[in-house]
């Protein structure tokens, strides 16, 4: 079974930037498609990009477009989350998840494994 393990969370001051990764250890990377979460503290888990498994197609939520941006490199079974231009409302545990389709996946009820997460905090 592919397991998920993000990286690259940390503390950075508003106006900065972070790349995370997520890494999916295993042959059948490319079947999935992928997507990005996250949490604040008190707030539900929301959708913030998603990728095909081709990497041919993205999507990201509003209130990131411009400033985020998703990728993938499935010879490295690796995908990203480049965040520029970081705001204080940014602050949350980011999680990556997988499903096997060929689509673009939002909804996070569809997402059948998730990552442990990674924290990123943006000072003010």
């Amino acid at each position: 079974q592919v397991q998920l393990v993000e990286s690259g969370g940390g503390l950075v001051q508003a106006g900065g930037s972070l790349r995370l990764s997520c890494v999916a250890p295993g042959r059948t990377f490319s079947d999935y498609a992928m997507g990005w979460f996250r949490q604040a503290p008190g707030k539900e888990r929301e959708f913030v990009a998603a990728i095909t498994r081709s990497g041919g197609n993205t999507y990201c939520t509003d209130s990131v477009k411009g400033r985020f941006s998703i990728s993938r490199d499935n010879a490295k079974n690796t995908v990203y989350l480049q965040m520029n231009s970081l705001k204080p409302e940014d602050t949350a545990v980011y999680y990556c998840a997988a499903r096997p389709t060929t689509g673009l996946v939002i909804a996070a009820a569809m997402y059948d494994l998730w990552g442990q997460g990674t924290q990123v905090t943006v000072s003010s």
